[in-house]
């Protein structure tokens, strides 16, 4: 009895060890995209069946609670700002003196017109936090990388959108290259792949984010990184509805 409590207590702390593993490299992978804080410059291209635009911005953020991003082109959007102070989200839109504090019932609807929502902007969620993780294969190939699958499914209580996700992180550098996103009833809704793997800053990550929706066929959104200057002085301070009104 002595010998086969030992054998389940070494096979339990294994199993407790690996599932603690496992929540590192989800950690790592999230962390390496989106550092500490950081500034950047961004394209993003909406692709729809017969047309296709471009929107150029600024961004700024501080850890998962603070982002800031200002639109740089094209005209008709240039100027305008996007806040996030913890959950709550605001708008400033300088052509009609306007600002807007985007309520919970619109956190899901497209952000710009594109195939990310309001919601993707805050990510009130933390993928370490409100979610369990489970490996479900390390053999998966994704161009040369080979890759662990994870599943996570979110908590009873946590602030969650999605009824599960999959993403799959390379082996060795820990880069986050797909995902794909479930509603409650386990049907598809997105996928997302990382592509163009580059150095940025003090970093090698993905450079090209695509946003594709399951259900809308020729749609997608592009993502493209510019630049990024990871572990930026950054203060609370700086994400202030004052400063959306100053930034340039």
């Amino acid at each position: 009895m002595k010998r086969l409590f030992f054998i389940l207590s070494i096979l339990l702390t294994t199993k407790l060890l690996f599932a603690q593993d496992i929540k590192e490299i989800v950690r790592e992978a999230d962390e390496k995209i989106r550092g500490n804080s950081s500034k950047g410059t961004y394209t993003m291209t909406i692709q729809r069946p017969s047309w296709s635009r471009s929107i150029t911005m600024k961004s700024w953020s501080l850890g998962t609670e603070y982002s800031l991003f200002y639109i740089t082109s094209p005209a008709k959007e240039k100027g305008q700002v996007f806040l996030k102070r913890q959950s709550e989200m605001w708008n400033w839109v300088p052509s009609i003196d306007r600002m807007i504090k985007i309520p919970p019932s619109m956190m899901m609807q497209s952000w710009m017109g594109s195939d990310f929502t309001n919601d993707d902007l805050v990510k009130e969620s933390s993928l370490v936090k409100d979610y369990s993780h489970r490996l479900i294969s390390s053999d998966e190939k994704i161009d040369e990388y080979d890759c662990y699958k994870i599943e996570l499914i979110p908590h009873e209580d946590a602030p969650v959108v999605w009824g599960k996700i999959f993403m799959w992180i390379s082996k060795e550098e820990f880069l986050w290259l797909k995902a794909e996103f479930y509603d409650e009833d386990e049907f598809l809704v997105n996928t997302e792949i990382l592509t163009d793997i580059k150095q940025m800053d003090d970093r090698v990550i993905p450079t090209r984010l695509e946003m594709i929706p399951a259900d809308k066929e020729g749609h997608k959104t592009i993502l493209i990184f510019k630049d990024m200057d990871f572990n930026a002085p950054l203060k609370e301070s700086f994400f202030s509805i004052q400063n959306m009104k100053r930034i340039r």
